[in-house]
């Protein structure tokens, strides 16, 4: 198979030059302003994109789930940061598991309740896990207030023989509903500004803070700016996707990822294709995006718009009728690459029109 036109549909198609073109933005933003990158993994869920950024300077990599963790050091990837509040026994146990490995394993803690729960566990063991503060800076999801919440939780960490402060974090989400530019940076000073004020507030409390690491891809390249920010960890940035356009963080040029689809029916008021909400997922921004329209959007055809999924038919409207007839095949960039990903079992990668490769999407359906 030579050409991605030969592909069976709905499939995911990678474009490797600009897949590399987007891992060395994050790296070469991060080597040009001193900071050390840990880039999420969520959004690509793949061993081999992972060592990619690790190739490129990554100096480790940030999972949302414990199975995401353990697929990616069970080949090889042993400095990780698991960026989700763990506390159930089932869950540190398995925590513990990876420690045992030697897997540089960091965790998000944001309550008293969940370090005694760590300490409780890790009790049995040799191990001195470590843990970074989860602070809040507007997503009001997880994380501790800035300021003097941070640092009463940092002190108690101090009092727990197995557990050691390594890092303060936080997670700018609600950057993905700004309105403007000057709203993501906004945002973005505002994401910094609680990561430092609660390192700050530790060390003159003699608590030495290490790492101070902002995370958004909307923001990173702002906040990453900031006097005391010492690390970011974008996810969404080594693809890109229509959210990311509407939000001026990138070009649809920039992209890398599309979703190939058929054409299964025309008619006189719409075009249905091949690809569902199976596919590309019923999401238009998690947290509200007006310049998004459509379930996505499809090169080539600007005016069509994808108006309404079903499991496995996207039903795409129009002004004029396009050319477009049966089996003719159209790609489209996602609203949200990381969703639409976790539906895949495999890229199918690309060089201009040409297959190169497959890889496997090694941590698609990981929840737990």
């Amino acid at each position: 198979m030579n050409s991605f036109h030969q592909v069976d549909t709905p499939s995911l198609l990678l474009d490797i030059g600009k897949l590399k073109s987007n891992i060395n933005r994050m790296s070469g933003f991060a080597k040009d302003h001193g900071l050390k990158l840990r880039p999420h993994i969520k959004t690509h869920k793949s061993v081999k994109i992972a060592k990619l950024q690790l190739e490129s300077g990554a100096v480790g990599i940030t999972t949302a789930k414990i199975e995401e963790a353990i697929v990616m050091a069970s080949e090889g990837i042993k400095d990780i940061l698991i960026a989700y509040p763990i506390s159930s026994p089932e869950k540190i146990k398995r925590v513990i598991e990876l420690l045992n490995k030697g897997v540089d394993l960091k965790i998000s803690v944001d309550s008293l309740e969940q370090i005694k729960l760590l300490q409780k566990e890790l009790e049995a063991t040799p191990h001195t896990l470590e843990v970074w503060i989860k602070v809040n800076s507007g997503l009001n999801r997880c994380g501790v207030e800035p300021g003097k919440a941070a640092l009463k939780l940092a002190q108690a960490v101090l009092f727990l023989s197995h557990l050691r402060v390594g890092g303060i974090f936080t997670h700018a989400g609600h950057s993905y509903g700004a309105a403007s530019k000057e709203k993501i940076e906004e945002i973005a000073l505002a994401e910094a500004s609680a990561v430092v004020e609660s390192a700050e507030a530790c060390e003159k409390a003699g608590i030495p803070i290490l790492v101070r690491s902002v995370g958004s891809t909307p923001t990173y390249e702002i906040s990453g700016k900031v006097e005391g920010i010492t690390e970011v960890r974008p996810g969404n940035a080594v693809f890109f996707d229509a959210i990311q356009v509407g939000l001026g963080v990138a070009a649809r040029a920039d992209c890398a990822l599309t979703v190939l689809s058929s054409v299964v029916g025309v008619y006189e008021d719409r075009i249905v294709l091949d690809a569902g909400s199976k596919t590309l997922c019923l999401d238009k921004g998690a947290h509200g995006l007006d310049s998004v329209k459509g379930y996505g959007y499809i090169l080539g055809y600007p005016e069509l718009k994808i108006d309404r999924l079903s499991e496995e038919h996207g039903v795409v409207v129009f002004d004029e009728k396009p050319t477009l007839k049966l089996n003719d095949k159209v790609r489209i960039i996602p609203n949200h690459a990381c969703t639409v990903v976790n539906q895949f079992d495999e890229y199918t990668v690309v060089e201009g029109d040409r297959v190169v490769d497959t890889w496997k999407v090694d941590a698609r359906g990981k929840r737990k």
